[in-house]
């Protein structure tokens, strides 16, 4: 049990007999460190962080982060309100967005800081004559990732305007009399500072071309280390060589940017674990493998089918048989009837199998797996062969289990269906 990050064996207990599993069981006294710990990132001339709720939007945890003094990177008009039902105030919310839908008018007039990710966004937004100033989102043109899934900038990635259409931008924004206040740039998750130093600047040389613009916004993509061989990012070593280019850059034009960034992972990850229990094991042969079958997969963990995503993952029994049990090589596989409910895949390659050297697992026998609070919940197979949403648990700074998210119902999973 001493690997676990914050769960003691009576806390599985508790959670399988109250809440059941599978579980996500989130950690405040983690949330409000990470928090804190981003609010330190250096600066020059001033600093707003912000969490990307898409990580985990969970009312709990945005409440938690709003009494942190965190504002809010929403990605839909559905995000933008469930950042306002869970007490954010709207001139605290950032919308980059894939879609600019009509609906996103009245967040506008209502204080939502919009940045305009396309050119076709400039044009819409500024035929709505709302007479607020804008920002706008470029893509630098490099990025940063452990795979391309989660390299976001670059000439493979659809976010952001361009790097090469800066002045088509500049001229639709003046065309419909937009004020730029803000350029906003997101490579992906990596953790060289090099990389970091390099795409600042990139991204000072496009504030150049506004000069109403009095931020930059660095997006988030901190990388976190969830396996032992893993290379974290180290926040204090990338917040000092951006200070200094923004310091180079005053220095220069006289212009103090404030800073913002944007980041989920960093703030979420390392805070939640999955509780799940081992409900069947089986064999094949003496060439195969010993397959433990989870009561979760995919419908709540899809980054090791989708990625070959890594994380850890403790097999544990009953205290009383722990000196009886040796380790054995595994592999954990998921509930769900396909082949791709993998939860051991080879790093980066989500269609090999890679056997782990666990706990010899027995059945009814706990399965935690760590370093889940980011793009799990919220980025699942939801409703895979009709299994419910799994509940959300959060172990208060006093020690207690809370319910944060109820299990979701059989009836709930089929009460939208119609049978005409």
């Amino acid at each position: 049990m001493s690997d676990l990050k914050f769960l003691t064996y009576e806390n599985l207990e508790q959670i399988r007999m109250e809440f059941g599993t599978p579980s996500f069981v989130y950690d405040e006294s983690t949330l409000r460190q990470k928090a804190q710990e981003l609010l330190a990132f250096p600066h020059a001339f001033g600093f707003f962080p912000r969490y990307a709720m898409k990580a985990a939007p969970t009312a709990a945890i945005l409440r938690i982060f709003n009494e942190e003094g965190l504002g809010i990177d929403a990605s839909s008009i559905f995000e933008v309100e469930r950042a306002v039902r869970a007490g954010f105030g709207t001139e605290f919310i950032s919308l980059s967005t894939q879609e600019l839908a009509e609906d996103f008018r009245y967040w506008a007039q209502d204080g939502v800081k919009i940045n305009l990710c396309s050119l076709s966004q400039i044009q819409r937004l500024g035929s709505w004559k709302i007479g607020e100033p804008v920002g706008l989102r470029f893509n630098p043109g490099t990025g940063s990732g452990g795979t391309n899934r989660t390299n976001v900038g670059g000439p493979s990635s659809s976010f952001g305007i361009w790097k090469g259409d800066l002045i088509k931008a500049r001229d639709l924004c003046h065309m419909h009399g937009l004020e730029v206040e803000r350029i906003h740039t997101h490579i992906g998750s990596g953790s060289d500072p090099e990389v970091w130093k390099k795409v600042a600047g990139m991204s000072l040389e496009l504030v150049r071309a506004f000069p109403t613009v009095h931020t930059l916004n660095l997006g988030g993509g901190f990388k976190v280390a969830r396996m032992p061989d893993e290379v974290a990012t180290d926040l204090q070593e990338i917040g000092q060589s951006v200070k200094s280019i923004f310091e180079e850059f005053a220095a220069e034009t006289g212009r103090k940017l404030n800073l913002e960034v944007e980041p989920g992972t960093f703030l979420v990850a390392h805070a939640c674990s999955l509780v799940s229990s081992v409900q069947d094991v089986t064999q094949t042969g003496v060439d195969g493998y010993r397959f433990l079958k989870l009561d979760a997969g995919m419908t709540e963990l899809l980054r090791p089918s989708l990625y070959g995503a890594q994380h850890p993952i403790h097999i544990i029994p009953d205290p009383e048989e722990v000196s009886e049990r040796e380790e054995a090589e595994q592999v954990v596989v998921g509930h769900c009837c396909e082949s791709g409910d993998l939860l051991t895949p080879a790093s980066g390659d989500p269609e090999t199998l890679a056997p782990r050297s666990l706990v010899r697992g027995e059945i009814n026998d706990f399965c935690v797996i760590d370093s889940v609070g980011a793009y799990c919940s919220s980025m699942t197979t939801k409703n895979y062969n009709s299994f419910p949403e799994a509940a959300e648990i959060i172990k208060k700074q006093e020690g207690n289990l809370a319910l944060m998210r109820k299990r979701q119902t059989f009836e709930q999973l089929i009460e939208n269906e119609v049978a005409p």
